[in-house]
């Protein structure tokens, strides 16, 4: 191929990728977010916006395709004490924050307030496999890493984590907090 074909060459692909350009979309897109707000309405009402505990235990334990469990706990809180597998996220960041579109997300905080305004972050920007850990850290201290005997599979998921198993009418191990 001679200069001047191969420079026709590039010009014809600059004008076409200079035409599609604005079907692209956005490189800005977590700017622009969007709500439906009564389709997250739908989904607090049905509870698919929150996983309990045992159930993100079973994820882990099952080393499901694609999650990603994101704390949003402050970096002090996160070093004394976080789920396995846990990335330290400040909450600020989950909108640049690179997620595949097939990653399974779970948001964690302590007592799931700043997770479940995270998931409404991540629903807007159009991840549509987001959870937030319902109780927070509390509610995995308490049913992963110290459940009440009685319950064989919550009992099992514990041993694999590390936890003990406290026996039936002992209070719950977390202390509970009252912020996010």
């Amino acid at each position: 191929m001679n200069v001047r074909a191969g420079r026709r060459a590039l010009l014809g692909m600059a004008v076409v990728g200079g035409a599609l350009a604005p079907f692209a979309g956005s490189p800005y897109r977590a700017r622009r977010a969007r709500l439906d707000v009564d389709r997250l309405a739908g989904m607090v009402e049905r509870q698919e916006d929150h996983v309990s505990a045992l159930e993100l235990a079973r994820w882990i334990k099952d080393r499901r395709p694609g999650l990603r469990v994101l704390d949003l706990r402050p970096p002090e809180d996160f070093d004394a004490g976080h789920i396995p597998g846990a990335q330290p996220v400040a909450l600020g960041a989950l909108a640049s924050l690179p997620l595949a579109e097939d990653d399974t997300v779970v948001l964690v905080s302590d007592g799931g307030g700043h997770a479940a305004q995270g998931w409404v972050f991540l629903q807007a920007l159009g991840h549509r496999q987001c959870y937030f850990l319902r109780g927070g850290m509390g509610e995995w201290q308490d049913e992963v890493m110290s459940p009440v005997e009685g319950d064989a599979r919550a009992s099992a998921l514990a041993r694999y984590f590390g936890g003990a198993v406290r026996p039936a009418g002992a209070a719950p191990m977390a202390r509970r907090r009252g912020g996010c």
